[in-house]
């Protein structure tokens, strides 16, 4: 019999490959945005930004400012 084992309390967000790097998908442009906003906060980051992944239907964050 297979035993299942369950990983609770970690979470993989879902990525997706944006050049030479993986960054996280964002489903819609307000939680893109409410992201940007917790991190400016969190990490003392300023100047974040979201964009519409031009190879899926999902949003990313970037230092450089994109629309």
């Amino acid at each position: 019999m297979r035993r299942k084992s369950f990983n609770l309390g970690t979470y993989e967000p879902e990525k997706c490959w944006v050049g030479d790097e993986r960054k996280i998908c964002y489903s819609t442009r307000e939680e893109a945005e409410m992201a940007a906003r917790i991190a400016e906060y969190d990490h003392k980051i300023t100047g974040l930004s979201v964009y519409k992944c031009e190879y899926g239907n999902h949003f990313h964050l970037t230092k450089n400012q994109q629309t």
